[in-house]
């Protein structure tokens, strides 16, 4: 029997068909849980936290990119400058 660690709402899932990785909702709390192990088997509940920092992380990237296309379009523009 799986338990959510958030609630203790038992979980409707066979404990033998559950591979590691594998994601799972809990129908009480809704919170979701990764299993880290499957003999015997283990969940770690996915914070809210974790999410958000993944997706800013996502944004700050694309923000670093669009500033170096402006680099290079600046460079750009100097190279053709000098060749007039």
């Amino acid at each position: 029997m799986i338990r959510c660690p958030d609630c203790a709402a038992e979980l409707d899932v066979d404990e033998d068909e559950v591979e590691e990785g594998e994601i799972l909702s809990c129908p009480e709390c809704e919170a979701e849980m990764e299993v880290t192990q499957t003999h015997p088997v283990h969940v770690n509940v996915i914070s809210d936290d974790d999410e958000v920092e993944e997706e800013e992380e996502g944004e700050d990237d694309a923000a670093d990119d669009d500033d170096d296309d402006e680099e290079d379009l600046d460079d750009d523009d100097d190279e053709e400058d000098e060749e007039e």
